[in-house]
């Protein structure tokens, strides 16, 4: 009983400092997944906390779990939309992109390091993939909204990625341990047994439970407890029969997150929770794991890895992968630089220690080194890097709050928060000027303390809180006209899009005579949709441009594959 209740006391207690410390992690910029890294490192045996722990099949099982429910989470949350400018680059990035990051890598580690040439392969492989729960921590958090082709093709590649990275770690350690050849057919073979397992069976079990959420009457708590154990159930199952469980957990994940039910909403904030919570833990764990002394004695060479795999390895990967999609340098730029190493390395450095690889401290201490690096390095530079290569768009609004009605209609209905912005369409206007009309139900507003039914000549305030009962297809339009320009300058609309707004259904020909554009001649019959397509190398996303003369058109909206909305400005900062 007494050590059952000192290890939740000091389970509680890291947790608690963790959380805490996170506040110091926002102001100051620090990234938080380091801080419970740090935290448990400093609990440990060379910590202030004095902890022994170096139950390796332990920490190897917490990790596996941990990001079973992170890649879950970061399914549910990736949009099938973006799949139409992000799928084929972030294929090439996770597979293509991790073995040459391994090989690169690894041809370095054999010269730092004085390994042979499978074990430095091994290390390639060890830290060649980024991780999932850095990057959708760290895209997320630093408030950095990304052009959709950029922002989808880095958390697409985060989030497939680890099952090329453990496919290769498992084999070449089979390989070392059997003495074998890495090309034997049979690689090839369970590569695609591997992979071929995983995404069948992760869209079949997304499939199945997306149904039965669809079907069966929960608790609201219950709803997410349910996912997270049917994606765990997936995770598990695919794992037994040969597949990639890491693959199919992230596939159920995207599948359930494609049909909107009556618990989305209280879904996504309850895995929300489970996903700091795997990752606080899990980081926790490894660092209570590693023996921070015990790094010293390859400081050096980890360093000098770490540093050729920010700067060598990972951009020489990612313009190889991305040569075929034409990705401009910055965009090529930042997603080299947004190769963030996390909790995953870590875990994949295990491999060599349960099965008794010889010398498998060594690998487990330099993914420590590069991980601490690149959290240090890069995780903390990611607004700026997106603001100097020029990779952000201005931040969609958001309502202020969303709540599912659960009333059974279709559409479906929300009770949707808005706050009326300074500077706003809204600022002055009538009840009746809201976009769609009648279509919106109005239940109030919230002023000054007091909620209020809006009568006669109500006319909205900056501060306001409207609270509106709208179906999901109204809420862009409601943001748009509720929510004011962005706060940083070189993102608001007019420095951004340019002062002029041009339909995309508006004639090329119509535009030259208007604004005097020297528009070519085989592109004037066409719409300024279909002018911008044909003149952009990939399919368009919000921030693309192209220049006609002096002009610079910018697309501002879409809906769907169509340019709705764009921006014209002189000139071009």
């Amino acid at each position: 009983m007494e050590t059952a209740n000192t290890f939740i006391l000091l389970g509680a207690l890291l947790l608690f400092v963790s959380v805490l410390a996170s506040v110091a992690s926002a102001r100051f910029g620090f990234p938080l997944l380091l801080i419970f890294l740090v935290v448990g490192m400093l609990a440990g045996k060379d910590g202030f906390g004095g902890i022994e722990f170096n139950d390796f099949e332990t920490a190897f099982l917490i990790g596996n779990l941990a990001l079973a429910i992170i890649l879950l989470d970061g399914g549910l949350r990736t949009h099938i939309r973006t799949f139409r400018v992000a799928l084929k680059p972030a294929l090439s990035l996770a597979t293509i992109g991790v073995m040459i990051t391994a090989g690169v890598t690894g041809a370095f580690a054999v010269q730092l390091l004085g390994i042979d040439w499978y074990y430095g392969l091994l290390l390639g492989a060890i830290i060649g993939s980024t991780d999932a729960a850095a990057v959708f921590s760290l895209l997320r958090g630093s408030g950095t909204q990304l052009n959709e082709r950029v922002g989808s093709s880095i958390e697409i590649e985060s989030g497939i990625n680890d099952p090329m990275a453990i496919f290769l770690t498992i084999t070449l350690v089979e390989v070392i341990l059997a003495q074998g050849n890495l090309l034997d057919p049979i690689v090839l073979l369970m590569l695609v047994q591997q992979f071929g397992i995983g995404a069948l069976l992760g869209v079949g079990f997304g499939l199945l439970l997306r149904e039965v959420v669809r079907r069966i009457d929960l608790a609201d708590g219950l709803y997410a407890l349910f996912i997270a154990a049917g994606g765990l159930l997936s995770f598990s199952i695919i794992n037994h029969l040969g597949g990639s469980g890491f693959l199919g957990v992230y596939l159920t994940g995207l599948v359930i997150g494609t049909a909107k039910n009556h618990g989305t909403f209280h879904v996504l904030r309850v895995m929300d929770g489970l996903a700091w919570l795997a990752q606080a833990v899990m980081f926790l764990i490894l660092g209570l794991l590693i023996t921070p002394t015990a790094v010293l004695d390859n400081l050096l060479p980890a360093l000098a890895l770490a540093v050729i795999l920010t700067f060598v390895a990972r951009p020489i990967a990612v313009w190889v992968s991305l040569l075929p999609f034409h990705f401009n340098w910055r965009e090529i730029a930042f997603v080299s630089w947004v190769g963030l190493r996390g909790a995953v390395p870590i875990v994949l450095a295990l491999f060599p220690v349960i099965y008794g690889l010889d010398s498998a401290d060594l690998f487990f201490e330099v993914a420590y080194v590069v991980v601490v690096t690149s959290l240090l390095l890069q995780g903390s530079t990611v607004a700026l890097a997106a603001r100097w290569l020029k990779v952000e768009v201005p931040p969609a609004a958001e309502p202020r709050q969303r709540l599912d009605l659960h009333l059974p209609v279709e559409p479906l209905l929300e009770m949707v928060q808005f706050e009326v912005a300074p500077r706003s369409d809204a600022v002055g206007r009538r009840v009746a000027a809201m976009p769609f009309g009648e279509a919106v139900n109005l239940c109030g507003v919230l002023r000054n303390q007091a909620f209020r039914t809006p009568t006669g000549d109500f006319r909205f305030q900056p501060g306001d809180i409207v609270v509106l009962i709208i179906n999901e297809e109204m809420i862009d339009g409601l943001n748009r006209f509720f929510s004011s320009e962005a706060k940083k300058p070189n993102l608001n609309i007019e420095t951004f899009f340019g002062a002029f707004a041009i339909r995309g259904g508006a004639k090329m020909a119509e535009i030259a005579s208007v604004y005097d554009l020297p528009v070519p001649q085989n592109l004037k019959a066409l719409t300024l949709d279909q002018a911008i397509k044909k003149l952009l190398p990939n399919a368009p996303v919000v921030g693309d441009w192209v220049q006609i003369g002096d002009v610079f058109l910018t697309v501002r909206e879409m809906d769907g594959d169509h340019i709705t909305l764009v921006g014209l400005k002189i000139g071009r900062d």
